[in-house]
């Protein structure tokens, strides 16, 4: 059983998104927590780190997930931008993940394309450009090398790659791929950003 101190604390985290996403949130968790999904609540992204990645992706049109889970920041992503066009990989489909699809506005939905296929893949069409990738799929350091390989060309000039789960000890792989590649960038919170040139 939670406690109101717990509830009001995690209902404070949210304080820091844009009104529409907070309120996906908040729906999303009551949600996961009425059907006991423990797995969605551990492993969507954390308020206090999305926030960051929503302040990352501003003026970005273009978004590329890697890692689409359950949905969660699949879905803030396109609620924080009424312009912006996201589309999330993922091999495997989880199947709680339409239930969290279905608190979105079809608007919102309109503007979402997932992939039942893996990251590495890279675009579709050699010509594809966007503004913004969020790796957050395997963790491993040989797949979050070749998932920002194939990905490095279709990144927009002045676009930014994101890679979640930096410097975590349960995911040691996204910081040795980003020391291996010696990408320059920034830390942010539980993030490593590096923008193209």
């Amino acid at each position: 059983m939670t406690s109101l101190l717990e509830t009001a604390v995690r209902n404070a985290q949210l304080l820091r998104l844009p009104l529409r996403v907070a309120v996906f949130y908040s729906r999303a968790r009551r949600l996961a927590a009425r059907s006991e999904d423990e797995w969605s609540l551990a492993s969507a992204t954390k308020p206090e780190s999305l926030a960051e990645l929503l302040r990352m992706a501003r003026g970005r049109r273009r978004v590329v997930e890697i890692g689409t889970g359950t949905a969660w920041t699949t879905v803030a992503l396109a609620l924080a931008d009424p312009a912006r066009r996201v589309v999330s990989f993922d091999p495997v489909v989880r199947p709680e993940r339409e239930r969290y699809l279905a608190l979105a506005p079809a608007s919102v939905i309109s503007r979402i394309e997932l992939a039942a296929e893996a990251g590495e893949r890279g675009p579709a069409a050699r010509d594809e450009i966007v503004d913004m990738v969020f790796i957050d799929g395997s963790h491993e350091r040989e797949r979050t090398i070749a998932t920002f390989e194939v990905w490095r060309a279709a990144i927009a000039p002045g676009g930014a790659v994101v890679f979640h789960d930096f410097d975590n000890p349960a995911h040691p792989g996204v910081g040795e791929a980003i020391s291996d590649m010696a990408l320059d960038g920034e830390v942010v919170r539980d993030m490593f950003v590096h923008f193209c040139p």
